[in-house]
């Protein structure tokens, strides 16, 4: 395990997505063992969540902090699962030479800075689980987080496949020796005072995104972000509803946008 916290570390601070890293051995992230850790990352998440039981008023339940920890894992791997396939021929539209296994590596890389980031949320979520008694502010807060944790792995996920793209054009050629020296010396002094940046998602300096690779993504995360909030209502209940009785999964009813416009209105009416 604690190999895999490496590896999550170094692509967190960018160093497995970096050109150089990429364009010598591509993405080297293990797959079962990063996969494992979006499960364990999902689980402490869960354990935040359901810590709104712990304080129900008819007493703990301590059922919730369970199915809550075994849910969120479920939600996003259940969602990767329906969404690759997607991935992959959305891919090949725009000329990616990514396969299978290269896709189904990236889009797990992107779900373990997701959950990364959502497990770094888990504090400020369980501390306003015992601080509050609103039903509506933990549900709103809750979709927050998971809002800006899949906004980030989808920044990550469109900037590792830019960079990815770019690691395959050809390679420039050298300079010429006609080339003049204060030509060379400007050039030198380019990449002196702006050296690449190893951000996982900052833009890739000197490279732009064609317009209809960012139209396709976009599309893509629509999907994305449909199927993960749909998939999380067929889930439902994480938190617990004070007022109803523990069950692990509620009726098909509404859906979840429905929903989470009639818990708005509740908070702030």
């Amino acid at each position: 395990m604690r190999y895999y916290l490496q590896s999550l570390d170094r692509l967190l601070r960018g160093e497995l997505t970096h050109l150089e890293a990429l364009r010598k051995d591509g993405l080297q992230l293990p797959l079962g063992g990063t996969t494992l850790l979006v499960a364990v990352l999902g689980m402490v998440f869960g354990v935040c969540m359901g810590t709104f039981a712990v304080l129900h008023k008819d007493g703990p339940q301590l059922m919730q902090m369970v199915a809550a920890s075994v849910k969120v894992p479920a939600l996003f791997l259940l969602t990767l699962l329906v969404t690759f396939p997607s991935l992959y021929v959305f891919n090949a539209l725009v000329g990616s030479q990514l396969r299978f296994v290269a896709n189904l590596r990236l889009l797990v890389a992107a779900l373990g800075v997701t959950l990364a980031v959502l497990a770094s949320f888990g504090p400020i979520v369980a501390f306003f689980s015992v601080s509050t008694t609103s039903y509506p502010f933990m549900k709103v807060l809750n979709v927050l987080a998971f809002g800006l944790a899949g906004g980030l792995g989808l920044l990550f996920l469109l900037q590792t496949l830019h960079r990815l793209s770019v690691v395959d054009l050809p390679t420039m050629p050298p300079l010429s020796p006609a080339a003049t020296a204060p030509d060379a010396e400007n050039l030198v002094e380019a990449v002196v005072i702006s050296p690449p940046s190893h951000s996982p998602i900052d833009p890739v300096p000197g490279h732009v995104l064609g317009r209809h690779v960012k139209t396709v993504f976009r599309c893509w995360a629509i999907v994305f972000g449909l199927v993960g909030a749909q998939m999380g209502w067929i889930l439902r209940p994480f938190i617990g509803d004070p007022n109803q009785p523990f069950t692990w999964l509620r009726p098909r009813t509404s859906n979840f946008f429905e929903d989470m416009s009639a818990t708005i209105w509740k908070l702030f009416a």
